[in-house]
């Protein structure tokens, strides 16, 4: 069922006993018949009452076996509860999901009555589908809720339609499961279904896969027609239990798969001593040198179940562009920022490297209503060069993530904004220069905060002349255009203005650093949006 998960007392007795069914065991509920149940003790420690309490009455009520999270407890004493109650005690992991835990529980209870295809090796999906396919007679695909085709048959000599053949190439349907009408159909039904044949399409024979009450799929089949349809339709049903396990399989060897490739690009990236063994984990060619490219989302609000979907759908699209584009990827999710290793063969990488991230960009409408941002950093020409062209990479992000979000609206409809960290070397050196002037006190008292109070006070809009002058180069006549009033007031304003804070706006320096203020204030956000970590 789950590789990490132990068994205190292995015996033949406690491995040969069948299984009926999993519990969730909670002392409040009545006690209800357990017989040949597989408990799960959740909340509960060994050595505690309850614990104790549990393997009395689960011995007593002849169940199958009890799971428990040690949190501390030797494997010893959980051996010696478990021989003393003459129950069978498995024990999972301190950072196990429960929920997690139960589906797959159920899913392998359920799976081993259905010994079709238990010949496929669990989470196997291409295998799945293709002995799917010769139980049923018709070229199956098996598809996650997000449309991605997760395994598809090869059997010779099986008809397919065009869309069979698009899906199958693109591994994604056309159209998402949440706005196709047939696949709404297929989830509705707790049974397998046929879907009737459309335009040019052929019939297909659909059931949704289920594991614990969570949705992880369907199963396609092209219709074998009228002489094995219902014999192909009640193997459907029959095959839905295994089904789910292998879903779920695939899905745990998929998520370590990010988890591992999450790691190994965080320590590129943040660790240069163990770099290049990182780089040899991945099987990383950097020969040519390597850019980071970072991607987010803007949204209104982090955390929800929503947004956390919708950056799992981004980290799968900028996989899939990479793979086409490099014929290769290296990308994972890390906090909430999509990171990928962009390569730099070729004469003009940086061209590449920005029609990519325009690219992924363009598709920002099909995983969001909200846009996309993204941003390469310099090249790093060797692995330990990484955390400079990563650095480079959030400070473009960051920059490109505060100016949409200074726009006004909740961010829906906007388009995506994308660039290479050259792009904006100005502003992100500004930006530099203004944190420097902040971090050590350059700014306290000076001329624009005795300005920024007097505004404040005296509801003048002295800084804002100012900013006129310095961004016209003190030409009346434009200064008079911008601001909207007569040249004279003009003329009245910059006199008051340089009488009040006695100011020098002859002086060459005093305006370079009155307007390098002014800059770095307006390029600095002033109320911080969430930004992505």
């Amino acid at each position: 069922m789950q590789a990490d998960l132990v068994h205190a007392n292995p015996a033949p007795d406690n491995l040969a006993h069948p299984v009926s069914d999993v519990l969730m065991y909670d002392p409040m509920d009545e006690w209800t018949s357990i017989e040949d149940r597989i408990i799960l003790a959740v909340g509960l420690s060994c050595g505690s009452p309850d614990f104790d309490q549990l393997l009395h009455r689960a011995s007593n009520s002849n169940a199958a076996a009890v799971i428990v999270k040690a949190h501390g407890t030797s494997l010893e004493q959980l051996r010696s509860a478990a021989v003393r109650h003459s129950l069978a005690v498995l024990v999972a992991p301190d950072n196990t999901d429960w929920t997690r835990l139960v589906a797959l529980a159920r899913a392998s209870v359920m799976g081993a009555a259905a010994d079709s295809v238990s010949g496929v090796r669990l989470g196997d999906l291409y295998a799945f589908a293709n002995a799917a396919a010769s139980i049923t007679n018709g070229a199956a695909s098996i598809v996650d809720p997000l449309g991605r085709v997760l395994g598809y048959s090869t059997l010779p000599g099986q008809p397919i339609d065009e869309l069979r053949r698009v899906t199958t190439l693109s591994l994604q349907e056309i159209k998402p499961p949440a706005f196709d009408a047939d696949f709404k159909i297929v989830y509705a039904s707790a049974r397998a279904v046929l879907i009737p044949a459309a335009d040019e399409e052929l019939a297909r024979l659909a059931l949704a896969v289920r594991a614990g009450g969570e949705l992880l799929g369907s199963i396609w089949i092209i219709d074998p027609g009228d002489d094995n349809r219902e014999a192909a339709l009640e193997a459907l049903n029959r095959m839905a239990p295994l089904a789910g396990l292998h879903m779920l399989h695939a899905r745990s060897a998929s998520d370590f798969g990010e988890r591992r490739n999450g790691d190994l690009i965080r320590t590129l990236m943040d660790d240069t001593v163990h770099a290049s063994f990182a780089a040899a984990q991945l099987g990383l060619d950097a020969d040519h040198g390597l850019a980071v490219a970072a991607f987010s989302i803007v949204r209104p609000e982090t955390g929800s179940l929503e947004s956390v979907r919708e950056i799992h759908r981004l980290l799968h699209l900028v996989t899939t562009v990479c793979n086409i584009q490099f014929k290769t990827s290296h990308s994972a999710l890390i906090g909430s920022v999509v990171y990928a290793l962009l390569p730099c063969e070729g004469t003009g990488p940086r061209a590449v490297h920005r029609r990519v991230v325009q690219e992924i960009g363009a598709y920002a409408h099909t995983i969001s209503s909200y846009p996309i941002i993204a941003a390469v950093g310099g090249i790093a020409p060797r692995v330990e060069d990484l955390p400079r062209s990563r650095a480079e990479a959030l400070q473009t992000l960051q920059y490109l993530f505060h100016r949409h979000s200074a726009m006004p609206g909740d961010g829906g409809g906007r388009v995506s904004a994308t660039g290479l960290f050259e792009d904006h070397r100005i502003p992100l050196n500004l930006l530099k220069i203004g944190a420097f002037i902040d971090v050590n006190g350059f700014a306290d008292l000076d001329d624009i905060a005795k300005i920024q109070a007097h505004d404040a006070e005296q509801q003048t809009d002295y800084l804002e002349t100012l900013r006129a002058y310095l961004t016209s180069n003190g030409n009346i006549s434009t200064m008079a255009a911008r601001l909207h009033v007569h040249n004279n007031t003009v003329r009245y304003r910059v006199g008051r203005l340089a009488k009040d804070f006695d100011l020098d706006l002859d002086d060459p320096q005093q305006r370079l650093w009155l307007w390098l203020r002014l800059t770095t204030m307006d390029l600095t956000p002033q109320a911080k949006p969430t930004m992505p970590k």
